[in-house]
This record gives structure tokens, C-alpha cells and sequence, in this order.
């Protein structure tokens, strides 16, 4: 079992507030990716005195920390996930601004073969997939290769 992010935090040094915590807790409860504003709106129902600066100051310290990532989808707003998941893409449905993780073994294996044929071992990568929703066609299973 990986630590948890306040664990991570302790461990990097950071200060750890009460609100930090709360915010840290909220972040690792999360299975989507919530912007500052949705998780201030999440902190504030455990501790209603946690302001938006807070959540601001708390998300960048993080970031910077490299306990979060920082993610951006062209929708001018910041989202966030813990830095320690397990890998995965992002498909970002351009009409609901829904994100859709995803892992496929052929684009994994893709990447790796081009990173070797230019010479380069890879050490990591972010892969995030722009579309819109056609009712032409069936969607499969997420998380399967189609």
C-alpha cells in the first residue's frame, strides 16, 4: 500500500495544518478530478472555515512539492490528482468537459518503440485525447482496447 498524501507531505517536510490535512484527505477521496473551486466546495463540508486561498496556497504547495499533478485541459481551469496513482491516459469530452481515464497496452508499447527508435529510454509520459461524443458509433468497455 502506497502512503498517503499527508504521509508524503510529512515525509517531504511540509508543515501540516489541520486544513492541509482536510484538503489532502479530500484530494485522496476523489475518483475524478476536481478543479480548486469543487475542492473547497468538498473541504468546506468537513471544515467550513477552510477558505479558497487556502485551497489555492495548499494545491500549488502540493504541486510544487510533487505530491499532485497539475492538470490542464484547455478549459482554463486547473484540475488535480494525486501524483502517486497509477498511470493512465485522459480522454476530455470537448461538449460535457467530462474526463474519461483510460489504459491501452497499444499505445503504451507504441510509445515505448518510438522513444527506442530516437534513441531514448522513457521515464514517463501524459497522453490526453480531445473529442466529442458520435452517436454513430458504440462505445466500448472502458478500459478496453477498442
Amino acid at each position: 500500500m502506497r502512503p498517503s498524501i499527508v504521509e508524503r507531505c510529512v515525509a517531504k517536510g511540509l508543515r501540516m495544518t489541520e486544513q492541509r490535512r482536510v484538503i489532502a484527505r479530500v484530494i485522496e477521496q476523489s475518483d475524478d478530478h476536481p478543479d480548486a473551486e469543487l475542492l473547497h466546495a468538498r473541504a468546506t463540508a468537513i471544515d467550513p472555515k477552510i477558505s479558497l486561498a487556502t485551497v489555492y496556497r495548499t494545491v500549488k504547495l502540493f504541486d510544487e512539492a510533487g505530491i499532485l499533478d497539475k492538470l490542464e485541459f484547455g478549459d482554463g481551469r486547473a484540475r488535480y490528482e494525486d501524483a502517486e496513482r497509477d498511470h493512465h491516459d485522459h480522454l476530455i469530452d470537448l461538449a460535457t468537459g467530462e474526463v474519461i481515464e483510460f489504459v491501452d497496452a497499444e499505445i503504451e508499447a507504441l510509445q515505448e518503440r518510438i522513444a527506442r527508435r530516437l534513441g531514448y529510454r522513457l521515464k514517463g509520459h501524459r497522453l490526453e485525447l480531445f473529442g466529442v461524443r458520435d452517436p454513430a458509433l458504440r462505445p466500448a468497455a472502458r478500459g478496453s482496447k477498442d
